[in-house]
């Protein structure tokens, strides 16, 4: 589950960080407010895929969860983010299910 999850995780915060720029080209986003916004959400994922998969941080694949709802949501000032979020969530959903199907007891 580690390694399936915390690789969801990277690759979404690069997607995450690469949005920022374009929310500030193309939405016409305030540059602080972009950073701002998806900075915290992409350093939430580097986070998250830090701890996901360790004994007792369960917890963060509900964090995990929550963010891919973030994610999705911020598809109101980038309309691509709905499509990367719904992505990304299959993604994590599928990660966790692999994991949890061949854990090794």
């Amino acid at each position: 589950m580690r390694r399936l999850c915390a690789t969801v995780l990277i690759m979404e915060a690069v997607v995450i960080g690469l949005a920022i720029p374009v929310a500030i080209t193309i939405a016409h986003a305030r540059p602080a407010a972009a950073g701002l916004i998806w900075g915290v959400l992409a350093a939430l994922a580097v986070f998250l895929a830090a701890v996901v998969g360790r004994p007792g941080q369960r917890w963060a694949l509900v964090g995990g969860s929550l963010l891919q709802l973030a994610v999705i949501a911020t598809g109101v000032v980038v309309p691509a983010m709905y499509g990367l979020g719904v992505i990304f969530a299959a993604l994590w959903v599928t990660g966790i299910w692999l994991a949890r199907r061949y854990q090794v007891p």
